[in-house]
């Protein structure tokens, strides 16, 4: 189990665990080489002491790396380290198609299209390159956080099928094509039978087939037509509903021919979503093919279910320690005759063995009349030289050669009575590293036995400067690299203020650093200037928003102010590059701040005449008069003046108020004179003068 700062390979800084499956345990890590984020995916300990499972996991991950689409998630190393085996590959920030399904529960249909049309082209990818991935499946494919979709587990989805380890069973068997489910064969047309079970559950939110064990869904695989798509999912086109048929076909005939007619159909879909042209092969044979007893028991045993209460854990069978044809189990006949011939191969394979051994032994002779002569010449050498003890030897070549290598050539030439001593190293362009460039005895030279012949290894090519490649297109660095015999590796890309997009950024070793040929040279792309999302801070307080946008890259440039009000005070009404819009990062933004609800004054003035007196001998006089705000809100200042006929009413600053009530009381004076010609006068009140006024904006 990796730890958090844990190092694989003097490379890989484990960054923490990320996620987990049947056979293996994905990890975060840094490559420190290159400077980006990685997903290790580790097997788990069962698998790792399985030699038969890590060769083929190992080989065909191997295969998997030559794979690089932008659907398809890259693998960068594989390797083994503390007793694990693990393969380095792209980190993808985002959701398992899983789980975006489980989330969101049905798609849309072109949503739906949109991801299977890229996991499609993966696919191809992969097809063309003659890999089939075998294990389609939501938990396969993954969504990244800017939407781009990629197909993972390639190598290992190969190496499962191949030593037929069923783990997670119950989560591939829903989507495992029925030639897989009968006798575990497979090829492109497997892959698309399963992408079209996966695009029945996008715009359903359910797999077509179920049940309690993985036998039971295999059956229903073989046996069961697929559900109607429609029946759960009314709304669906009838091209979708077309393409998802042609794909589920149980003959593989039936189905697509490759990938790119599927992903035509699929973009045909976009196009022309409600039109009919899916065209379905006709069958070939009549009614599905019941599936037999013996085939239930063989998908049994193929899928090591016999023990259901512990689906996990898969029972070793020793009748299936050999190896399985890749593709497949051979047919009873064609596993008789492959019997036939391995028992008659092996039958030669003994008699060529005991004729040569009888030969070495004396037995028999091979020759004729010219080995005679040899022993004769040799005789006769002998006789020419008898006091001579030991013969001298004929050097051969060992250029070229590892000392191993080259202690074994010697062996070989009978000349095992030699040694050999490294004797210092050169630079070689011509030898590679480790090789022998120099011996001090020549080939043909005669030597005494017993002799110590010294060697001078190759240091690898001589050293010179990397060249500089920054600056320039990923074409053109490309060229250089390989016109100074070096590997061109692009590393990966990176946003740049300087460098414009498409040109190389920077170089692993930098220009100048002593390589030699054959050495690997990392460049990093520019993506171009990086537009971030700009925040929304609307409605937020004015150093809350500041905080936001300058930790985001954004720095505030300016702060204006205006009434709003709708808007708190201090708050912000607006920025000048709207929320969720894309900039450059150091793009300077403006904000309005808001005042709070302006305050507005009013004005009131007005003359109001005496009302007319009652009778001749009635005066009328004004008594007081009172302005009430609004609708008796509180009363406001009046400013009064009476000039015994009218009345001058003003008032001012009234704030937020254009409307109010005036009540004015007038008062009235009656004067009478008796018979006696004496005169009294009473006092009296007219009705209150109420009446509607407006103000004026002061």
């Amino acid at each position: 189990m990796l730890t958090e700062g844990m190092y694989i390979a003097d490379r890989y800084e484990v960054l923490g665990k990320i996620g987990t499956g049947g056979m293996s345990d994905v990890y975060l890590a840094m490559d420190h080489i290159l400077g980006r984020r990685v997903a290790i995916k580790v097997l788990k300990q069962e698998f790792a002491e399985d030699v038969n499972f890590v060769t083929k996991f190992r080989s065909e991950a191997q295969a998997a790396a030559s794979l690089e689409h932008p659907n398809i998630v890259n693998i960068y190393d594989v390797g083994s380290e503390y007793g694990m085996h693990y393969i380095v590959m792209e980190y993808v920030e985002g959701i398992t198609l899983k789980g975006y399904i489980e989330k969101k529960r049905v798609l849309s249909y072109k949503e739906a299209v949109s991801i299977a049309i890229q996991v499609g082209k993966g696919i191809e990818a992969a097809h063309n390159k003659h890999i089939v991935h075998r294990d389609i499946k939501p938990q396969n494919i993954l969504i990244s956080t800017d939407g781009k979709v990629k197909v993972t587990d390639f190598g290992i989805a190969r190496a499962v099928n191949n030593n037929t380890i069923h783990t997670d069973v119950m989560g591939s068997v829903h989507y495992s094509s029925p030639e897989q489910a009968r006798n575990g064969y497979v090829d492109g047309k497997s892959d698309i039978y399963s992408l079209g079970i996966v695009m029945f559950e996008m715009v359903t939110g359910r797999v077509p087939y179920d049940g309690d064990t993985t036998v039971a869904v295999a059956i229903k695989h073989l046996q069961e037509e697929l559900p109607e798509p429609r029946l759960y999912a009314p709304q669906l086109p009838v091209g979708l509903d077309g393409v998802i048929k042609k794909c589920t076909q149980k003959n593989p005939d039936r189905r697509y021919e490759d990938m790119e007619a599927l992903i035509a159909d699929l973009k045909r879909v976009l196009e022309t979503p409600d039109e009919d042209f899916v065209v379905l092969e006709p069958f070939v044979k009549g009614k599905t093919r019941v599936i037999q007893q013996e085939e239930v028991e063989a998908i049994r045993k193929e899928s090591r279910m016999e023990d259901y209460e512990e689906p996990d854990r898969m029972e070793e069978d020793d009748e299936d320690e050999d190896d399985e044809d890749d593709e497949g189990f051979l047919n009873p006949k064609m596993e008789k005759a492959v019997t036939i011939l391995g028992i008659v191969a092996a039958v030669i394979i003994v008699v060529i063995i005991i004729v040569i051994v009888m030969n070495w032994v004396g037995v028999f002779k091979f020759g004729g009349k010219d080995t005679d002569k040899d022993n004769d010449k040799q005789t006769e050498e002998e006789l020419e030289d008898p006091d001579e003890e030991d013969e001298k030897l004929t050097m051969i070549d060992l250029r070229g050669k590892t000392v191993e290598e080259a202690r074994a050539a010697l062996k070989e030439a009978d000349l095992s009575a030699l040694g050999i001593r490294e004797d210092g190293s050169v630079s070689s362009d011509e030898y590679e590293k480790g090789q022998i460039v120099e011996q001090n005895v020549k080939p043909g030279d005669k030597v005494d036995p017993h002799t110590t012949i010294q060697v001078t290894i190759s240091s690898g090519p001589g050293e010179f400067s990397a060249p500089d490649v920054v600056g320039k297109t990923e074409d053109q660095a490309e060229q250089m690299i390989e016109d100074a015999e070096l590997k061109p590796l692009k590393g990966d890309y990176a946003y740049s203020d300087t460098v414009e997009e498409g040109k190389v950024i920077s170089q692993t070793p930098e220009a100048g650093t002593p390589v030699k040929k054959g050495d690997t040279i990392t460049y990093v792309v520019s993506r171009g200037v990086e537009e971030i999302r700009v925040p929304d801070v609307y409605n937020r307080s004015e150093a809350e928003a500041k905080s936001i946008l300058e930790d985001a890259g954004f720095p505030v440039q300016g702060v204006e102010s205006e009434y709003d009000d709708t808007i708190p005070e201090g708050n912000v009404i607006r920025q000048s590059v709207p929320g969720g819009e894309y900039r450059r990062r150091g793009t300077p933004i403006t904000i309005v701040v808001s005042l709070g609800k302006q305050t507005v004054y009013y004005s009131y003035n007005a003359s109001i005449p005496y009302p007319a007196a009652p009778d001749e001998n009635t005066v009328v006089q004004f008594v007081d008069a009172v302005l009430y705000m609004g609708e008796s809100d509180g009363t406001i200042p009046l400013n009064k003046s009476d000039n015994g006929t009218t009345v001058t009413l003003s008032a001012t600053n009234i704030a937020n108020c254009n409307t109010g009530t005036l009540v004015i009381t007038w008062k009235t004076i009656t004067t009478t004179t008796d018979e006696t010609g004496n005169t009294s006068t009473m006092e009296g009140t007219l009705p209150l003068d109420e009446r509607n006024v407006s103000f004026d904006r002061q």
